[in-house]
């Protein structure tokens, strides 16, 4: 699994977004609105919402992630 760090938006309890290390983090992901939550670096350790294979779609097309989490380490 690639490393992505992870940023949580605000104002929306659970939305995250995945950005990988490799990556700009996009213009949206501004610290006004979103969070920064740490490196996900291990399946393992990833929220229980996080879907490795559509991560690596979004990334492919968006160069991000955004998924919806109920995990309570990202509320």
């Amino acid at each position: 699994m690639r490393s992505y760090n992870l940023f949580c938006l605000k104002s929306v309890t659970g939305l995250c977004c995945a950005v990988p290390e490799s990556c700009a983090v996009p213009a949206f992901v501004d610290g006004g609105r979103w969070t920064y939550n740490g490196k996900l670096e291990d399946a393992q350790a990833a929220p229980i919402d996080f879907d490795g294979r559509a991560a690596e779609t979004g990334v492919r097309f968006n160069g991000f992630y955004l998924f919806q989490t109920v995990d309570p380490r990202f509320a």
